[in-house]
């Protein structure tokens, strides 16, 4: 494959495919929007920080033209896979959206399904220790909690916390046991976290499902219609190599 290809990424399958385009030789670049404060890096050409929205992606496509952007963000960018839906159409670039499948209730589960953070705070009630896995953004829709709140993140979350907050500073993945000790030590009754997919933070369901914990499930945001859209890596790399022949 010959041209450069932006990847938007920040997760794992954004490496991977980083890595597998490295392997072959692809000019790629990595776009990362920089909230983390020590990312694990793909191999390649890396670009700190955003665009400036659409208009300012769309001027750095005209200045910088690629063969194909690949958006391969955390499923819940919503703002960033907008953005690049809009300026890749107002530039004519090739477009995917690279997102996995997300999670499948497994027997046992006992999950409570809601469509936003706001709707998950209301959901805990009447639990006592709440453990929130949303990623340290967004943390000021819980603040208003009054029970016990473990949080865990990379960096240090900004406030607005609940009062009786917990923050555990640690990066994943994490094994089934890390996430059952955890549990246990903090006397968890509920998990909240967003269905992110994949199986790098799996581990949290499969102890909740173990210790016959809840959990409340943010749904997906949805997808800006007419995308193509993969689910692996080796997708994607079939949708590029088609777009080079």
């Amino acid at each position: 494959m010959t041209g450069r290809v932006l990847l938007l990424g920040g997760t794992g399958e954004a490496r991977g495919l980083a890595e597998a385009l490295a392997a072959e030789g692809v000019d790629v670049l990595s776009s990362l929007a920089g909230r983390t404060a020590d990312p694990v890096l793909p191999p390649g050409e890396v670009r700190i920080g955003g665009f400036g929205g659409t208009e300012g992606l769309a001027d750095w496509l005209r200045a910088n033209p690629v063969r194909a952007l690949v958006d391969a963000t955390h499923p819940f960018a919503r703002e960033m896979t907008e953005h690049a839906a809009r300026a890749a159409a107002r530039t004519g670039t090739p477009h995917l959206r690279l997102q996995r499948p997300g999670w499948r209730e497994q027997p046992g589960d006992d999950w409570r399904r809601v469509g936003s953070l706001e709707e998950a705070a209301g959901a805990v009630a009447g639990f006592a220790h709440v453990f929130v896995t949303t990623g340290r953004t967004g943390l000021g829709a819980f603040a208003g909690l009054t029970q016990e709140v473990l949080v865990r993140a990379v960096d240090p979350p900004e406030p607005p916390l609940p009062p009786r907050t917990t923050v555990v500073l640690e990066r994943g993945p994490f094994s089934v046991d890390d996430e059952l000790a955890l549990m246990r030590e903090h006397a968890v009754d509920v998990v909240v976290t967003k269905d992110s997919g994949g199986h790098l933070t799996e581990a949290k369901l499969t102890a909740a499902r173990q210790l016959g914990i809840p959990v409340v499930m943010v749904h997906r945001p949805p997808l800006p219609p007419g995308m193509t859209v993969v689910e692996t890596v080796e997708d994607a790399l079939a949708w590029l190599r088609a777009q080079a022949g």
